[in-house]
């Protein structure tokens, strides 16, 4: 079930996301918030702007937001239990590990990937049964905006 508060923290996602075309990174944005419902964490693509094949959107975001916990001296700071990921597009294998290795109890996305998702186009890793930590998941929030906004930056730089 979508709430209000999943379409409303989508909005920060496709900000993040459009922000990514700015240095060329595949549109995606990501948002955490932490287990009062406030804005831990942001990310985007970052893998043009810094050269890095990780700087998917989830990853800079789990990465702050873990660094935001640590430095408010909660627990570790690596567990972002009781957090809630949003993110534009369906997580790929690399980032769904990340998520279950992080914790991260929720994830709400937008966008379906049927070429490399791992929350249940390709792989289903959050609800994987042979792991140890169990996401609940919500996909397809504001679904049309968040693929309309990937189709035109592929069609874009195809049309180059």
């Amino acid at each position: 079930m979508t709430d209000s508060s999943h379409l409303t923290l989508m909005d920060l996602a496709l900000d993040e996301a459009r922000a990514a075309l700015s240095t060329g990174d595949v549109p995606i944005g990501a948002v955490i918030t932490g287990p009062d419902g406030s804005v831990l964490a942001t990310g985007r693509n970052e893998r043009e702007a810094h050269g890095d094949p990780t700087a998917h959107a989830e990853l800079v975001a789990i990465r702050s937001a873990a660094r935001a916990l640590r430095e408010a001296g909660t627990d570790d700071g690596w567990r972002l239990e009781d957090c809630t990921l949003v993110v534009t597009l369906e997580p790929c294998a690399m980032c769904a590990g990340a998520i279950v290795l992080s914790r991260i109890p929720r994830v709400v996305f937008g966008a379906w990937d049927e070429k490399a998702g791992a929350v249940g186009s390709v792989f289903d890793i959050l609800r994987e049964p042979r792991l140890n930590h169990w996401v609940e998941v919500y996909p397809g929030v504001r679904e049309e905006e968040c693929g309309r906004l990937l189709s035109e930056f592929f069609r874009a730089r195809r049309q180059k």
